[in-house]
């Protein structure tokens, strides 16, 4: 069992360079490949993604997907020389993860993908690079919920089979009422409409999900995470090379501002800002262990 959030040591010149042969889907390199800027080695890449999570990752039809976790998957992969047309983006429902990883259908996951003991027993993670925590999303004009305790008495819109609105009950506000829906769009119509006073799942998603169009200037996030969700990169067990080099380029990003400035593009006209406490000086997993 690896250690999450412990850094890294940088790789060297030389390991870097054995580590570009080891890439997913990568092929034998050329001269000429390297000559043509080519860092993929001509080879593609398959990610895996969420579909429907606006400001994550979105996609509908054939159109090029959106979001969060799409656009630092891109600049990841770009740190690893890989070109936009390299990327196969594949749909991987929360259920299905685990499994695409094993079963050898995409060869990394970006897709809201909280590292926990339980799915490491199955597959390996790259990251975290970003720190999720349950909070909560009400309207501009609500002032009196700052947190989940506020929430006795209120109603709180909770997806069907999900368990973030059921902790609130158990741990901060047991007089709280749950009100059941098929998806989290469906809460924020309810949200809009008055029928609940409060959504609850990640912030992240809550920013994705209030930065929409339809939704624009309506909602805000509390900003008080109450739990600790380090979105990891999935990736096959075993897979140390691909491990390594993903943190590598995840560093850089963190280090270099670019992941906060992705966070900023896909949340743009909601109020919210990730945790600093999380966020700042994220630790990365060890690799191999």
């Amino acid at each position: 069992m690896k250690t999450p959030w412990m850094k890294i040591t940088a790789l060297g010149a030389a390991g870097l360079l054995v580590l570009s042969a080891c890439s997913p889907g990568a092929t034998e390199d050329t001269a000429e490949d390297d000559a043509a800027g080519g860092g993929g080695g001509g080879g593609s890449v398959t990610v895996g993604i969420k579909y429907d999570q606006p400001g994550l990752g979105f996609r509908e039809g054939n159109n090029p997907p959106t979001g969060f976790d799409v656009d630092v998957a891109k600049a990841v992969l770009a740190e690893m020389g890989y070109q936009e047309d390299q990327i196969e983006w594949v749909e991987s429902p929360t259920p299905q993860r685990e499994n695409m990883l094993e079963n050898g259908q995409v060869d990394m996951i970006f897709a809201t993908y909280s590292i926990t003991d339980e799915r490491d027993e199955r597959v390996d993670f790259a990251g975290p690079y970003f720190m999720a925590g349950q909070d909560i999303l009400v309207r501009t004009d609500e002032n009196d919920i700052k947190g989940p305790e506020d929430l006795n008495g209120r109603n709180l819109c909770s997806v069907t089979g999900s368990t973030p609105a059921q902790n609130v009950r158990d741990m901060y506000a047991d007089e709280v009422e749950l009100v059941e829906q098929d998806g989290y769009s469906e809460c924020l119509t309810f949200l809009q409409s008055g029928q609940v006073d409060a959504v609850t799942t990640d912030d992240i998603i809550l920013a994705g999900l209030a930065a929409s169009d339809e939704y624009a200037g309506e909602f805000k996030v509390v900003g008080s995470p109450f739990t600790e969700e380090p979105y990891g990169v999935g990736l096959p067990e075993g897979d140390v090379e691909t491990c390594e080099q993903v943190n590598e380029a995840i560093q850089k990003l963190q280090d270099d501002g670019t992941i906060d400035e992705l966070l900023a593009a896909n949340t743009e006209g909601v109020d919210y800002e990730a945790n600093a406490e999380l966020n700042d000086n994220i630790e990365l997993v060890t690799c191999g262990e």
